[in-house]
Order: structure tokens, then sequence, then C-alpha cells
């Protein structure tokens, strides 16, 4: 599998910047969010169990727009 950079936060300063990617995998589009991992305890909470093998992830929206913006049209 192989990942594409989309694009960073742009208000993110240089080595803080979440970042999303694309995958080219073929069985299933997915994307890979770098971003602030979670650690309140209040979120983790209300969240509940992750497996091991998953993790939680902040990302600002300004990411999310990016996403938006690249595929939105095209869904």
């Amino acid at each position: 599998m192989r990942a594409t950079f989309l694009g960073k936060d742009p208000e993110s300063r240089d080595n803080q910047s979440p970042t999303l990617f694309a995958t080219d995998r073929t069985d299933r589009k997915t994307y890979i969010a770098q971003g602030w991992k979670v650690t309140d305890p209040q979120v983790l909470a209300d969240v509940g169990d992750v497996p091991d093998h998953e993790a939680l992830i902040e990302i600002p929206e300004d990411v999310i727009k990016m996403w938006v913006r690249r595929y939105g049209e095209q869904e």
C-alpha cells in the first residue's frame, strides 16, 4: 500500500501538522490521517474501549475540508 499526500493543516507550525493522505488500495477507498493523539480522559471515557490495533486521533476541521474539496464532488 502507498500513501499520497493530500494536504496539511494550514494553521500548524512545522513538525506539528495534522495531515491527510489517500491510499492506493484497490479493494476500497481509504485515507490516513495524521493528527494529535487523543489522551483526554473524558474523551476516552466518552468513546469507550478502543481495540489495541486502533488509535484515536484529533484533526482540525480544515483537514476534513481538504477531503471535501478534493473528493466531495466525485461522491
